[in-house]
């Protein structure tokens, strides 16, 4: 936990890049999900932008950080869930030495077993934790203008949870289960996101100065190499 804290905290020219790629979906005001909170460097930034934040994390260890930093914000909702397609519960299996990669996704597992890059990822420990859905979330808070969701391997679980689209969402890929990804642009476009867009890794920039079509997105996320890892699909409607 001091690691991510380190991490995603001690770097300022991190935080400045991440306020310029969300301020382009932002404004002051706005209500945004972050789905899959871990730490909080998100909500963190979303708060500088203005905006209020519902930051929805299943993990105890990550709650009580969420809580120790932003517990008594009143510009943040702390949900302890997980985000899936139906409300109920889920068992999360947790990856003690890295847990960002902490998941409630079996297949995301397997996809990273011996894959190049993860050989040393365990996960030697689960809970059973509640799950929500993203359409139970703006019943009880309100409809977002942006979601994030970063949930390793559980991202079309939770888009199918969202039966009408918000203005703008992102969800993070990775390169072993490029299946994940496919689907959620394909559940993006039937809610009607016409215009998409991705960042590699923690790069917090737009790889394309031009916005593309879903299936140009998907042919995109195809082509890549293994060793880009990971990143984050931006969808938006118009």
């Amino acid at each position: 936990m001091l690691r991510s804290l380190r991490i995603y905290y001690g770097d300022r020219s991190r935080a400045a890049a991440m306020d310029r790629l969300y301020g382009g979906f932002v404004r002051r005001g706005d209500l945004v999900f972050d789905i899959g909170a871990h730490v909080g460097d998100r909500v963190a930034s979303f708060r500088r932008l203005g905006a209020r934040v519902v930051a929805v994390e299943p993990q105890p260890a990550m709650l009580w950080m969420l809580k120790l930093l932003y517990g008594r914000r009143a510009d943040v909702a702390i949900e302890a869930a997980a985000v899936g397609r139906v409300a109920g519960s889920t068992c999360m299996m947790i990856n003690a030495d890295n847990p960002t990669v902490s998941t409630a996704s079996p297949a995301f597992i397997g996809a990273a077993r011996d894959a190049p890059g993860w050989q040393t990822q365990r996960w030697t420990r689960s809970v059973e934790v509640p799950v929500t859905t993203l359409d139970a979330l703006i019943g009880k808070h309100g409809r977002p203008s942006f979601i994030k969701i970063d949930v390793e391997g559980f991202e079309a679980d939770a888009l199918a949870g969202l039966t009408r689209a918000v203005k703008a969402l992102s969800f993070e890929f990775t390169t072993i289960q490029r299946d994940v990804a496919l689907a959620c642009i394909e559940r993006c476009i039937a809610l009607g996101y016409a215009r998409f867009n991705a960042a590699l890794g923690e790069s917090q920039t737009l790889v394309r100065a031009d916005w593309v079509g879903g299936e140009e997105m998907a042919s995109w996320l195809s082509g890549l190499p293994h060793a880009a890892n990971s990143g984050d699909i931006y969808a938006v409607l118009t």
